[in-house]
C-alpha cells in the first residue's frame, strides 16, 4: 500500500536501533514521511559497532540462530544475502577449574560432573522444551521450579543454577519458565542433523546491516538524525502533536518509541494517566558491562563458554574469533566477558582501566597461560537497560504497542515476550508497528 502524498503524515521515531530501522523501512516505502531521531552516533542500538584498527566490531556479542527468519527476509530484501555466514560453534562450560564441551549430544553424555542418569537428564531438556505447545501453562512457574521438575535437583544446581544467579543475580528465582523454555526451545531448533549448533553473522558486523537499513530508509525520502537525544513530547486532545529535542520542537502525525520502557514513562509523563506511567515503570531491568579484549593469541578453541563458578565475575566467556575468523579484525583475537548486573553495582561505574584491573586476575585463573602481553587493547561498553526482567505472569505485566495517546506506539525489548531480545525480534515488531501505522493511516484514524 502506497499512501497518498496529499495526506502528508510525519512519523517520528525515536531510536535507530533495529526496531525503529524496520519500522522506518516500511514506513519510507509505504510513502510515508519519518525522521528517525537516536542519541547515539551511529545506528544499531544494542547491535551498534566501534572501530578495531579499521574493522567493524559489535559492542556486545551479537549472532543469529539459523531459523531467524525475519532478519532473512529483510536481509533478503535488501539483496544482502550474500553477507550471511552460517557456521557451527563450540560451546561449553566452565565448572570446577575445568572445560567441558557442551556442544552436541555427545558432550552432553561425556559431561562427568554429572552421573549417567542426569546427563541424558540434561540431554532431554532440548526435546522436551521443543515438546511444549502451550506456553501459557508456564506462565505461573519460575525457571527454577520448571527446570527442577524437566531435569532434577541435580541437574539444576550443577547446570542451570549458577548459570540464572549469573545472569540474573537478585531476579534469579523470579525469572518466568517461559523465559527459560523460550531460550531453549530457540537454541535447541538452531541445530544441524548431527546437534550442532549453527549460528549465523553477518559479515562487516551488525552495524553494516544497520547502515545499510539506513541507508535505504535515506534512498526512499527518509531523515536520520543522530546524536539527537529526545526530551520530551508534546501533546493536546490526547494525541501527540510534536517531539522535542535539546534543540527544537518537531511537529508530528505520529511517533514510534522505541527506548526502554521507563525511559518512555519519563517521556509520557503528564500525557498519560499516571496508572499507565507505573505500568512501564512495574518492568524491572539489569544493566550489563560488557569487556572487550583485543589480543593477539586465542584463549581456548570454545566460542562461547557458560561459566558456572560463583566466584567468577562474568556469566560468559566469549570469544568472537572462534565464530568469526581474526582475518576479519587484522589478526586480532577477540574476547566478549559479559556480566549483567544492577546498575548500581560497583563494577558498572569503575572506570573502564579499572574494569580491566578488576578482570584480569580472574582471566588468569580461568587461563593460567594468559599473559597481560597478549593484550593489544581493550573497551568496556555499558548498557543501563540490557535485560528486562521477565518474570512469572508476565504477559499480564506487559504494555501493549497501543497507548493511552492515540498516535504513540511503543515497541521495545521488553515487548517480544516469549521470545527475548534479538536483532530478529526488533526486526519482527519494527515491521508489526510499521504496518499498524499504514493501517491507521489509511483509514484517517491518525
Amino acid at each position: 500500500m502506497t499512501l497518498s502524498p496529499a495526506t502528508s503524515p510525519h512519523i517520528a521515531i525515536i531510536g535507530g536501533g533495529f526496531t525503529g530501522l524496520a519500522a522506518a523501512y516500511d514506513l519510507t516505502k509505504a510513502g510515508v514521511k519519518v525522521t528517525i531521531l537516536e542519541a547515539d552516533a551511529s545506528l544499531g542500538g544494542l547491535a551498534g559497532g566501534f572501530d578495531v584498527g579499521g574493522y567493524v566490531l559489535e559492542r556486545f556479542y551479537h549472532h543469529w540462530f539459523s531459523n531467524d527468519q525475519h532478519v532473512v527476509n529483510m536481509v533478503r530484501e535488501l539483496n544482502l544475502e550474500e553477507q550471511v555466514v552460517l557456521r557451527p560453534t563450540r560451546t561449553g562450560m566452565y565448572y570446577t577449574k575445568n572445560f567441558f564441551k557442551l556442544s552436541s549430544p555427545i558432550d552432553v553424555l561425556r559431561f562427568t560432573p554429572l552421573s549417567l542418569i542426569n546427563r541424558i537428564r540434561l540431554g532431554l531438556v532440548v526435546p522436551r522444551a521443543r515438546a511444549v505447545k502451550n506456553w501459557m501453562k508456564l506462565e505461573n512457574v519460575t525457571a527454577r521450579e520448571w527446570l527442577i521438575q524437566t531435569c532434577g535437583k541435580e541437574v539444576f544446581r550443577i547446570v542451570w543454577e549458577p548459570l540464572l544467579v549469573g545472569k540474573f543475580g537478585p531476579y534469579a528465582d523470579k525469572v518466568s519458565a517461559v523465559w527459560f523454555w523460550k531460550k531453549i526451545a530457540l537454541r535447541g531448533s538452531s541445530r544441524s542433523s548431527d546437534g550442532r549448533e549453527i549460528l549465523a553473522y553477518y559479515r562487516g558486523g551488525f552495524a553494516a546491516l544497520a547502515d545499510s537499513i539506513g541507508q535505504k530508509v535515506r534512498e526512499q525520502g527518509g531523515d536520520i538524525r543522530l546524536n539527537t537525544c529526545v526530551t520530551g513530547i508534546e501533546s493536546r486532545d490526547g494525541l501527540v502533536t510534536a517531539v522535542k529535542t535539546e534543540s527544537e520542537s518537531i511537529p508530528v502525525t505520529g511517533v514510534l518509541a522505541t527506548p526502554a520502557l521507563p525511559l518512555i514513562a519519563d517521556l509520557v509523563q503528564g500525557h498519560t494517566p499516571k496508572p499507565y506511567t507505573d505500568k512501564l515503570r512495574r518492568v524491572q531491568y539489569l544493566a550489563n558491562i560488557c569487556l572487550v579484549l583485543e589480543l593477539d593469541r586465542s584463549l581456548s578453541d570454545t566460542y562461547w563458554l557458560n561459566v558456572a563458578d560463583p566466584n567468577f565475575p562474568f556469566v560468559g566467556v566469549i570469544e568472537h574469533t572462534n565464530f568469526e575468523p581474526p582475518e576479519s579484525y587484522g589478526g586480532r583475537h577477540i574476547v566478549y566477558l559479559s556480566k549483567y548486573l544492577p546498575a548500581e553495582d560497583l563494577l558498572y561505574s569503575m572506570s573502564d582501566d579499572e574494569v580491566l584491573d578488576f578482570s584480569l586476575p580472574h582471566i588468569k585463573r580461568m587461563f593460567p597461560a594468559f599473559n597481560r602481553s597478549w593484550l593489544k587493547a581493550h573497551h568496556v561498553w555499558r548498557a543501563e537497560y540490557a535485560q528486562p526482567i521477565m518474570e512469572k505472569n508476565y504477559s499480564q505485566m506487559m504494555p501493549a504497542v497501543e497507548t493511552p495517546l492515540k498516535n504513540l506506539f511503543i515497541s521495545t525489548m521488553a515487548q517480544v515476550y516469549p521470545e527475548d531480545r534479538g536483532t530478529n525480534y526488533a526486526i519482527r515488531e519494527g515491521r508489526a508497528a510499521a504496518k499498524l501505522f499504514i493501517e491507521r493511516l489509511a483509514s484517517e484514524r491518525l
